[in-house]
């Protein structure tokens, strides 16, 4: 009496009836969709850091640096480094704030809105394509985990 071997699989089965089992999977595969999406982000010379800078300001509008780093759970002194830089390739500009002259307001420049809206186009234009290829079904299970994803992350 032979024992039947079981191939080995990528990933361990996790008991998704258990919130401990539910979270492990989820966590691992966001993590995963979050890696692939990021590969699609083509060549543009920016960060990862840099990137998520300009998705907070085109979201919320200008802020400060104190904002920004409030808003991004960074340092004040990342923070700046990282304005400088992206003052200094033209895609952000910083004013006076209109009450307080003490501070600054860093804001999008036209070539910012056209490096966010590139790359969300790609990015955007990738998934979709994955989605293409689940049923009816599998995508409005999907449209309705969205919203709840989005409550997960606090947005």
């Amino acid at each position: 009496m032979s024992a039947v071997a079981t191939p080995p699989t990528l990933a361990p089965q996790r008991d998704l009836r258990s919130d401990v089992g539910l979270a492990s999977a989820l966590r691992l595969n966001v993590l995963r969709l979050a890696r692939r999406i990021r590969v699609e982000r083509g060549d543009n010379d920016l960060s990862l850091s840099q990137l998520a800078v300009l998705g907070t300001l085109s979201r919320f509008g200008p802020m400060s640096p104190g904002e920004l780093a409030a808003a991004e759970n960074v340092k004040p002194p990342s923070m700046t480094r990282t304005i400088s830089c992206l003052e200094a390739v033209g895609l952000v500009t910083r004013t006076g704030h209109a009450i307080d002259r003490r501070q600054v307001v860093v804001e999008l420049t036209d070539a910012a809105r056209k490096v966010l809206d590139d790359d969300r186009r790609r990015r955007d234009a990738w998934l979709t394509k994955r989605l293409a290829g689940l049923t009816p079904a599998e995508r409005d299970l999907l449209r309705q985990a969205a919203p709840i994803l989005e409550r997960l992350t606090g947005s």
